[in-house]
């Protein structure tokens, strides 16, 4: 897992570049694009500033990044620049993160995780229907019920069926033994085929599924399967912490993964990353977009391009190194609360490579989760706060929160005296 860091004046020069060979508005007779630059009402492109801004001027140029630019040899001519960009941001993403070989995967910048998610169940749909005949009735989508909405808003507009896999309480694993008899009831009632999404850290409290059980129990009951990895929110922390990492695409039982750079990297939102291997994008393309050179595979169609540019730039400014240093920043973060956690008695979770503390509510007041803006599991009747260590979240409101929760502790406990 590596890959370089570039300073700023290298970035910048290569983003000047990319736009360059991008068709330009202001200066080339189109005719045909229903598009143009942002609006210079509001957007004036004449700011000094902007020959330092990179990004700000990619906003403004407004390159569209329909289809997908690592499929086929045709593609879009109008913003080949910037498509070089998003090609080199999924090489990283592919390649060096989850380990995929040279040109074996395909990828594009999403609107997010939940587009990403959705764009592999709607894959997998057509792949089983495409190669097999499958009928609806017969495909079923496999998950935890620690999932991200995302996954049953799919199967509602796939129009698919679901099985959900129980998760301990306690340690929020999943329950193997029920996985297995839904399965086996399953195939007895007519299903054949099944898309099985697994967590590499849920939304709620980070947990992350494990990918060798569940694989394990799929072929040993020969299970007609695909994976997809949901990492919209640990792909860009987990990989970078944990010593085995199986969430990659050497492990041939996966075939897909998404990714949000809108979290962790602390991109704009609207920057999920779609990734998956050669030869699955052919079940969405879209043949009906014939004024689209290349076809479209994806659910959004027309992107920014600028979104993947803002990806690009923050991997690239780091690098794999400066990367991995920033993420065990936050889990040391992470682990100072777990450990003042631990000491007082407070029930929690935490995945020990994850820097999500999900804490029980008998642990804590509402008024003092409202008070730190920690987010429930049920806004109705919550059983669980959240704390996410992001970025912003440094060490003096680590202390000040651990200060009160303290203090409310101590408060609880003389009254029970």
């Amino acid at each position: 897992m590596s890959w370089e860091k570039y300073t700023y004046t290298q970035i910048k020069h290569k983003v000047f570049e990319c736009l360059s060979k991008n068709t330009n508005y202001r200066t080339e007779n189109i005719l045909g694009i229903p598009g143009t630059f942002l609006d210079t009402d509001i957007f004036y492109d004449d700011a000094p500033f902007l020959n330092d801004a990179p990004f700000l001027s990619t906003l403004i140029a407004n390159p569209n990044h329909i289809g997908v630019h690592t499929y086929g040899d045709e593609h879009e001519d109008f913003f080949k620049g910037t498509h070089e960009i998003e090609r080199d941001l999924i090489k990283i993403c592919a390649e060096e993160i989850f380990d995929a070989e040279a040109g074996q995967y395909d990828g594009y910048v999403a609107s997010g995780g939940t587009e990403a998610n959705i764009e592999a169940l709607w894959i997998y749909r057509n792949y089983f229907m495409h190669e097999f005949h499958a009928q609806l009735h017969e495909i079923a989508i496999v998950y935890s019920e620690d999932t991200h909405y995302s996954i049953p808003k799919g199967l509602d507009l796939l129009n698919l069926s679901g099985i959900i896999i129980p998760v301990h309480s306690k340690t929020r694993e999943l329950d193997i033994k029920s996985l297995e008899q839904q399965l086996e009831e399953a195939l007895k009632n007519g299903k054949k085929y099944f898309i099985v999404n697994v967590n590499m850290a849920t939304t709620m409290f980070g947990s992350v599924d494990d990918i060798n059980k569940i694989t394990d129990l799929l072929n040993l009951l020969h299970i007609h399967y695909k994976l997809h990895v949901d990492g919209a929110y640990g792909g860009f922390i987990y990989p970078f912490i944990t010593n085995n990492n199986p969430f990659t695409f050497r492990n041939k039982n996966i075939t897909s993964f998404s990714l949000d750079g809108h979290k962790l990297l602390q991109a704009p939102y609207g920057t999920g990353i779609f990734l998956i291997r050669k030869e699955f994008l052919k079940y969405v393309c879209t043949n009906e977009a014939g004024y689209v050179k290349g076809k479209d595979f994806t659910l959004c169609g027309s992107r920014s391009g600028a979104n993947a540019v803002c990806v690009w730039m923050i991997l690239r400014i780091h690098g794999s190194v400066g990367w991995r240093v920033k993420m065990h920043q936050l889990i040391d973060r992470t682990n100072f609360i777990c450990e003042k956690l631990n000491e007082w008695g407070i029930k929690h979770f935490r995945h020990p490579d994850i820097n999500i503390i999900t804490i029980h509510s008998g642990f804590i007041s509402t008024r003092l989760a409202h008070q730190f803006h920690l987010v429930p599991d049920n806004h109705e009747n919550p059983a669980w706060y959240k704390i996410v260590v992001m970025p912003h979240v440094k060490q003096g409101i680590i202390d000040r929160f651990l200060s009160a929760l303290k203090e409310e502790q101590t408060h609880i406990s003389s009254i029970s005296d």
